[in-house]
């Protein structure tokens, strides 16, 4: 199935490659260098590449590409989701998922890399097994080892719950205390009109569940309008017969922390957006006398002693103003509010003024965060406004 795995920097430097039915040179991620030569941004790589010999599949995850090398037609979507899940068990190993935190622990990357495939199939991609065969790095066991002279960090016996009915439970689970903590996590995207209703919308939702039970528990968990989700993507834990049927999730839990369920919900328009955002946008051609000056120092743009080598002729300058408004309170609090701009490719830069939070604008990706953080909807509280100057192609602001 899976024939070799590269890991790819934003540089286009391959610094770790696992192969498992025989060596396949790095020359055929020749053909994945073209495609993110053609496009201005990594993530629209297209995750298929079509080769004369070979199919590569990608995915872009924490300024890194994983790409996976087949020979042979298969399920696109099965193997994106296996490099996924590959890097969240090494985000789940090392608290991260970098270039520098792989590099740091090559040898227990490799020993999970030897884990999670056998012979190009996917074998062991829960991390409660992996984490009974393969320990991961603690500073403590590394003083032990070293003391010791032992190296390697695999368990000298297998995983109580690979060969049972639950893989991804290990037995002989304990806990002074049983808890399970549920977080649901929703993001909303809406097309709103200038009258801040809401034309069409559509709500992603994921359910993260840290699990901390003695046992074999068996839990069940309904909802209340089942019918509103669409698109459900669910742990091998839940029995999905029953979920088609009852439309509820039954299901032996993993130890620990993983994600329940991913899913959609269409609402047809009928969702009140919970807040408004009312912006004004003006532009002025830039003044005579930085006109006058622009044309004296395009001779010498890097002794420009204002401006430098960005001090180009011409140009406009605009007036941003962004306004949050909070609906009325309907019991739930706003955090974290975090506003994306995309913003034309001729606007080169931003002088802005933030009442709330902070904001930054990207100069490549010409995108502008402004970062509101807790919205307060109590009467009397002040809208955070964000206004400022934005520079219309060469000016300067």
């Amino acid at each position: 199935m899976i024939h070799s795995i590269f890991f790819i920097n934003n540089s286009g430097d391959i610094f770790l490659e696992k192969h498992y039915k025989r060596v396949i040179p790095k020359s055929i991620c020749d053909y994945f260098f073209e495609e993110v030569t053609k496009n201005s941004s990594p993530e629209n790589v297209p995750p298929i590449i079509q080769t004369p010999n070979h199919i590569l599949i990608s995915i872009y995850r924490a300024q890194m590409h994983f790409v996976a090398v087949c020979k042979s037609e298969v399920p696109p979507l099965f193997v994106i989701e296996f490099l996924h899940r590959l890097a969240d068990i090494i985000k789940d190993y090392f608290d991260e998922v970098s270039e520098t935190s792989i590099k740091d622990n090559v040898v227990i990357v490799y020993e999970l890399l030897d884990e999670v495939l056998d012979n190009g199939f996917p074998l062991a991609t829960e991390s409660n097994i992996l984490k009974e065969l393969i320990r991961p790095p603690n500073l403590l066991r590394s003083l032990a080892d070293t003391m010791t002279g032992r190296n390697s960090t695999v368990s000298a016996t297998l995983p109580t719950g690979q060969l049972s009915n639950i893989p991804w439970r290990r037995s002989g689970v304990k806990y002074a205390n049983n808890e399970a903590y549920f977080d649901i996590v929703e993001e909303l995207d809406a097309i709103v009109d200038k009258f801040g209703g809401a034309v069409c919308a559509e709500v992603h939702g994921s359910i993260d569940c840290l699990i901390k039970l003695s046992g074999v528990p068996d839990l069940t968990l309904s909802f209340v309008n089942s019918r509103l989700i669409e698109d459900a993507s669910l742990h091998p834990c839940v029995r999905h017969r029953r979920f088609e049927v009852e439309r509820l999730l039954s299901f032996v839990p993993p130890d620990g922390g993983f994600r329940l369920m991913a899913y959609r919900a269409s609402c047809h328009g009928n969702l009140p957006v919970p807040l408004d955002l009312r912006h004004t946008i003006s532009f002025k051609q830039a003044n005579l006398l930085l006109q006058k000056h622009f044309h004296i120092c395009r001779e010498n743009l890097s002794n420009c002693s204002h401006h430098g080598p960005n001090c180009f002729p011409g140009g406009n300058s605009g007036h941003l103003e962004l306004t949050v408004i909070p609906r009325p309170p309907s019991g739930r609090q706003l955090e974290d509010l975090v506003l994306t701009v995309p913003m034309p490719r001729a606007v080169s830069g931003a002088s802005l003024v933030a009442s709330a939070g902070k904001y930054s604008y990207d100069t490549a990706s010409r995108t502008l965060v402004w970062t509101v953080g807790r919205l307060d909807s109590q009467k009397g509280a002040g809208s955070p406004t964000l206004c400022g100057t934005v520079c219309i192609g060469a000016c300067q602001v």
